[in-house]
């Protein structure tokens, strides 16, 4: 049976190379830096000139997609999810890294039919690790198949999360209860990359166990998403409940044992959705 999408794919990688290199030669020059939501939510010229480029393409060649886009959801365009063919794009995920030139910095593509993930593109340009999944064809890095740790035991794991600056103090103080919490099980550590979709690369070639969060975006998870799956890992709600793309929370893991540990261990804080109408 043939691929429907994987001219769709091929495009999505092409694009994400030119995206990298965009990312790659600005970091060459000085990075004028805007505030969005808060003082740590940042946003830079070469965000959004790297998510024009992506649409620009992609809409040239697919006219009749639909698209959500990290900086065009921040200038107000909607952040609701069809059954039209989807384009879900983060132009640099892990603004903060790239500001300060901190290595773990990727464009995000996640491509969705029917609500479902089809495939997923995540490009760690800086250190020129393209990760791709196509749904029921496996995960790669650079073309060479990746897969999970297989790790079961949550004292031998690994796990990955992150932190930054929460307005409502009881938020905050959930976030450093829940590493508490999962440090104290207890872990070999936990760790904090700064790119969400490095994040859940990094499950998916094994390099850790697990990865949880809460208060992220749909741009931020979709390609991740399709590649730790597709190298044998388990994505989850953080009440161990299905994976919900729009819910702006996850977890990911090496095995089901350890997402359901850690599910157990975290305090839910309100997040919102990305699909929520106002």
């Amino acid at each position: 049976m043939s691929d429907p999408w994987k001219e769709c794919m091929d495009h999505c990688i092409a694009v994400t190379k030119e995206a990298g290199k965009m990312i790659r030669e600005a970091l060459k020059k000085d990075i004028p830096i805007m505030q969005k939501s808060s003082p740590v939510d940042l946003v830079t010229e070469t965000d959004q000139k790297v998510e024009a480029l992506i649409i620009s393409s992609i809409k040239e060649r697919y006219p009749t997609h639909s698209f959500i886009g990290e900086e065009s959801v921040a200038a107000g365009a909607p952040s609701i999810l069809t059954d039209n063919p989807t384009w879900i794009i983060d132009p640099i995920d892990g603004t903060t890294n790239f500001v300060h030139r901190f290595p773990f910095v990727s464009v995000s593509i996640g491509f969705t039919v029917n609500k479902e993930i089809e495939f997923g593109v995540v490009y760690s340009c800086i250190e020129e690790k393209m990760y791709t999944a196509r749904k029921g064809k496996g995960a790669f890095c650079n073309g060479v198949p990746i897969k999970v740790s297989g790790q079961e035991d949550i004292t031998k794991s690994l796990v990955l999360t992150e932190m930054g600056l929460k307005k409502d103090p009881e938020h905050f103080k959930a976030v450093m209860s829940n590493m508490q919490k999962i440090l104290t099980i207890p872990v070999h550590g936990i760790r904090s990359p700064g790119s969400a979709a490095v994040n859940m690369c990094l499950v998916a070639c094994g390099s850790a166990d697990a990865y949880y969060h809460i208060g992220i975006h749909c741009w931020d998870m979709a390609g991740g998403a399709a590649i730790v799956t597709e190298a044998g890992g388990v994505i989850m709600d953080i009440t161990g409940g299905p994976f919900d793309l729009m819910s702006r929370r996850l977890i990911t893991a090496s095995s089901r044992a350890i997402a359901e540990h850690i599910a157990q261990q975290l305090q839910e804080f309100p997040c919102g959705r990305d699909d929520a109408v106002n």
